[in-house]
């Protein structure tokens, strides 16, 4: 495909690049806006404001990086700024400043695919989620995060701690019920 031509296309307005930009990004970015949402109405919404900003904002996009990366970024801010708006997810987002505690270093052996440890993840807090997101699959550092969420670089590492910390207990709760299904007495 080539980007170069369908982004001018954009710019210049034509609903048909338009429509293939978006049928070529929506169905990958729904998937990012979803990491950060606790519905998929909530991440069709995000994603919808998303494209928004990317079709107002294409004109700016200067082939100096993947397209695709250019659009991931917008949607995670996106994401980022819905949940800052949207009154349900306020209150799981207020970040307090507290000392790190210690943290397993365990790491279960479980075997599980990609989209039942994305729904793991899912089923953090949304703080916790958000950052987990942010640094372990965003690649963000914690100075990143700490700009884009108004927070300090302390208190993003502290929740990226307790979220590893939450999942690593969950996977060994599960490892433990998978062996003990297993189990079987002479």
């Amino acid at each position: 495909m080539d980007f170069e031509r369908l982004v001018k296309d954009c710019i210049k307005g034509r609903p048909d690049a338009q429509k293939q930009l978006y049928d070529h990004f929506a169905e990958s970015m729904l998937g990012i806006c979803y990491r950060y949402t606790k519905s998929k109405t909530d991440a069709e919404d995000v994603l919808q404001d998303g494209f928004v900003k990317v079709f107002r904002n294409l004109n700016q996009f200067k082939f100096e990086g993947e397209l695709g990366g250019w659009i991931r970024r917008i949607m995670v801010n996106t994401a980022l700024n819905y949940l800052k708006q949207n009154r349900r997810y306020q209150s799981d987002l207020s970040f307090q400043d507290q000392s790190l505690h210690p943290v397993s270093n365990d790491n279960p052996e479980v075997t599980m695919n990609a989209k039942d440890l994305a729904e793991l993840v899912r089923q953090l807090p949304t703080g916790y989620q958000t950052i987990f997101n942010l640094h372990a699959v965003e690649g963000f550092t914690h100075v990143e995060i700490g700009a884009m969420m108004g927070i300090n670089e302390g208190t993003s590492r502290s929740q990226y701690a307790r979220a590893r910390a939450l999942l690593i207990e969950w996977l060994n709760t599960q490892q433990n019920a998978i062996k003990k299904a297993n189990y079987v007495r002479p």
